[in-house]
């Protein structure tokens, strides 16, 4: 029998990124997990919902034998904020040792059409925040201050939008934060306007007809909080892919999903060197397989979107500085 892929050796992963910051003198790994869309009943799609549980539980199997000091969602946990979905992952994501702090992703929160009760974003914040704390939050997690964002709104505002923005009451809360912060690493479920230029660029060079998935509005004044701030490091996910961009001063890393192409999640070393990145796959190589033919071959989007992950893929690392 001939084997396609030779998986043996070390399991470290792909060196995704090399930073020289964050840094700090205890050295800190956290796992991250980006947009499982996790979902019970529900299957096919380029989401490969039918197998979003399996992917998380590889996840969580693989976080727990790697010695984390936290493990990190970077929003997205639900196909769409059903609170029997959130139970699930929690069950699984029960074999994780080290704490585990969520932010809400757009199809967390209670969206307009939604033919179910979403989960109440209030027990949200009681379920992922630390101590309840709410949005934004802070964590001291060995060196680093985990600061999470909510970019994707609640029962009040954009309710009507799967758009993200930072209103000015959580503008003002982490201002606060971040001046008490000595290595803060932010979290934010939508990208910058750097990031979602490359939709932008790979439409124009290679799928005229794609969708631009929603974005966010009125953003200046979020990266003007994280510049005043030296912030180091935005993680973020929403587009489904690794990749890298700075807008400003502000280096951001667009975290790959674990529900679908190219399935994995990312591990950060973090000390006094900087930050490596790097990307471990929740899929098998059938697994993998399946995914790229599934969600390339599911919508004009997300072929565009497929490639744009195949393409940065290619180019691992991303950012080595």
């Amino acid at each position: 029998m001939v084997t396609p892929l030779d998986r043996s050796g070390s399991p470290a992963g792909s060196l995704m990124a090399a930073l020289d910051r964050p840094r700090t003198d205890d050295r800190t790994r956290v796992a991250v997990i980006a947009d499982p869309h996790l979902s019970t009943e529900e299957s096919g799609t380029s989401k490969l919902f039918d197998r979003t549980e399996a992917h998380v539980a590889a996840a969580v199997a693989d976080i727990a034998e790697r010695d984390v000091d936290a493990t990190l969602c970077v929003g997205d946990i639900t196909k769409d904020g059903e609170p029997w979905n959130f139970d699930r992952f929690d069950e699984i994501a029960a074999d994780l040792e080290a704490p585990f702090y969520s932010i809400p992703g757009n199809h967390d929160v209670p969206k307009e059409g939604y033919d179910h009760e979403n989960l109440p974003m209030a027990d949200f914040a009681e379920r992922y925040t630390p101590d309840g704390q709410g949005f934004p939050f802070h964590a001291a997690v060995g060196g680093i201050d985990v600061i999470g964002v909510n970019t994707a709104g609640t029962e009040e505002w954009l309710y009507d939008s799967h758009a993200g923005t930072v209103p000015e009451e959580q503008l003002d809360e982490l201002d606060a934060l971040l001046a008490d912060a000595e290595t803060p690493l932010v979290l934010a479920h939508h990208n910058l306007p750097a990031m979602s230029e490359q939709v932008h660029e790979h439409r124009e060079l290679a799928e005229p007809d794609m969708f631009v998935p929603p974005e966010m509005d009125d953003p200046e004044p979020f990266v003007q909080t994280l510049e005043r701030h030296d912030v180091p490091l935005l993680l973020t996910g929403h587009l489904h892919m690794p990749s890298a961009a700075t807008q400003g001063s502000i280096r951001e890393l667009m975290m790959p999903t674990t529900c679908s192409f190219p399935q994995g999640y990312c591990l950060l070393d973090i000390g006094p060197e900087g930050t490596e990145v790097r990307f471990v796959p929740v899929a098998d190589f059938d697994g993998m397989v399946v995914g790229h033919r599934e969600r390339s071959s599911d919508s004009v989007t997300a072929r565009g979107l497929t490639g744009m992950a195949a393409a940065r893929l290619a180019q691992f690392p991303l950012v080595e500085e």
